[in-house]
């Protein structure tokens, strides 16, 4: 016998808590395999296709793209396994089809891979199940459910509940955690369109099935009432978001666009007002004759490792960002304590002993931060490499949670928009980052005389609990020293 398992939207990780569904991936009526990818949705910091731990034919699919669905809520529903009738799964007969297209169920099956996502997997599948019965013969007209025979009372979110609920209506109300008791798909439909809370509803139907005339008989009464059907528990699309909490335009004013802050943009606007809450930043720069670092630089792309008195044109391209960055865990290595957190419920600063080093990506999805996982185990070519991977799948969308979160220390290459300086604030929960302006020619000093040099601003920002000015200006000259004479690097490899 085919049984109807629902697939809720699984717990993407590091702290995510809702997605946004950019595309679908099948149709309603689709034959889908365990771990076939689904939807396309988009997190707060990435897109990630999900895959379906359940294999047969797609019979509902929940919300349509671009609404945001939290962690939890229903994704689609799969029938599994042979009907008793011989009918394949998902195909219903003729008494089931206008109400059992978007059935929904209770119990995954045991042959469920469980992995939704590479490196999470899923939660415990509910207890309960609730077979969907055959409908019963009814005339074509849709009947109107009958008065209640006890008082009815509205509640708060402008449903009608009687007060004296028959047995079957009580077992039906207490399982608030279970499936709501809603076969019809288009039920569904009418009820998210007008705000109605169907959790809230008692059905008219077999063991309380919710039909559309009790959505219809619902809507008539909340407008006899004046009462808007608004709901805090379902979806909201992005005319909603934008509209909800919004103050009034000033008189007169024109044009006016407003723009939710979700996605990607949504979380760089949550951290970064966070970090100027909790952390107590300083900032401190520093100008640095690059010339040396990039004759340096120069020299390793003629070489690919062997003789350098043979150059090749073959070999690794070296770049910038990778030197730096190397310059960067060997100064983390003499001034650990900015490589570090602050613990504030422990009142504690926790310091790390490897470097995950994270970098500041401009995307067309916006801005993005990718994690060189323990970069100070890595040399120049190494990180050449890991940066340009990282780079590359930022750009195309494809960076997994685990590659954007994790980070222990930021640089920030700002030079690549053109601009010299900056104050950038930090990545929480990290407790600094360097900021690197671009290198252009510049009148410099150099051995007493004037001279036009490679000249790069350095900045740092730090938080001030985690260390003093003396500990951020070490580090900063350090870093700068070894930008201006490269050999410096030699005493600590």
């Amino acid at each position: 016998m085919a049984q109807v398992l629902e697939f809720k939207l699984p717990d993407l990780g590091e702290g995510l808590t809702e997605a946004e569904i950019v595309r679908w991936l099948v149709e309603v009526g689709d034959v889908v395999a365990v771990d076939q990818p689904v939807v396309e949705v988009e997190t707060a910091k990435a897109m990630v296709d999900v895959p379906c731990p359940y294999g047969g034919v797609v019979t509902a699919r929940f919300g349509a793209e671009g609404t945001e669905l939290p962690v939890g809520a229903p994704l689609l529903t799969v029938a599994v396994g042979e009907p008793a009738d011989g009918r394949p799964a998902g195909e219903a007969s003729p008494a089931e089809s206008a109400e059992s297209e978007g059935a929904r169920g209770g119990t995954p099956a045991a042959g469920g891979s469980g992995n939704v996502l590479v490196g999470y997997g899923t939660a415990e599948a509910p207890a309960r199940r609730r077979r969907v019965r055959p409908a019963e013969t009814t005339p074509a007209t849709p009947a109107v459910p009958t008065a209640p025979s006890a008082p009815s009372t509205p509640v708060a979110n402008g449903q009608l509940r009687t007060e004296q609920p028959t047995a079957a209506q009580a077992r039906t109300r207490g399982a608030v955690d279970g499936p709501v008791p809603v076969i019809s798909p288009l039920v569904r439909r009418l009820a998210r369109q007008n705000g109605l809370d169907l959790r809230e509803m008692t059905g008219s139907g077999p063991e309380g099935l919710i039909l559309r005339a009790d959505v219809e008989y619902a809507l008539r009464a909340a407008a006899a009432q004046g009462r808007p059907g608004t709901t805090a528990g379902e979806p909201r699309t992005r005319t909603d978001r934008a509209g909800a909490g919004a103050p009034a335009p000033a008189a007169g004013t024109s044009g006016v666009t407003r723009v939710p802050l979700k996605g990607i943009r949504g979380a760089v606007a949550d951290k970064l007002s966070r970090s100027r809450t909790e952390i107590p930043d300083a900032t401190c720069w520093v100008d640095a004759d690059a010339t040396e670092l990039m004759r340096t630089r120069a020299a390793m792309q003629h070489s690919s490792g062997g003789n350098p008195r043979t150059p090749t044109a073959g070999g690794p391209k070296i770049s910038v960002i990778a030197l730096l960055a190397r310059i960067c865990t060997a100064a983390l290595a003499r001034f650990p304590e900015l490589n570090s957190s602050v613990d504030t419920e422990a009142r504690e600063i926790v310091r790390y002993g490897d470097v995950h080093l994270g970098f500041a990506a401009q995307t067309d999805r916006g801005l993005v931060v990718p994690v060189v996982r323990d970069a100070h185990t890595r040399n120049a070519e190494s990180l050449t490499a890991e940066f340009a991977r990282l780079t590359e799948a930022a750009r195309t969308g494809t960076l997994t949670p685990a590659e954007l979160t994790g980070g222990t220390f930021t640089l920030n290459n700002y030079g690549v928009f053109g601009v010299d300086g900056s104050t950038p604030i930090i990545n929480h929960p990290e407790a600094a980052m360097l900021g690197v302006g671009r290198i252009v020619p510049r009148p410099w000093v150099h051995e007493g005389e004037l001279a036009v040099r490679q000249v790069v601003q350095l900045s740092l920002t730090f938080d001030h609990r985690v260390c003093d000015g003396g500990t951020a200006g070490g580090f900063l000259r350090y870093v700068a020293d070894c930008v201006e004479q490269p050999a410096v690097l030699l005493r600590t490899l």
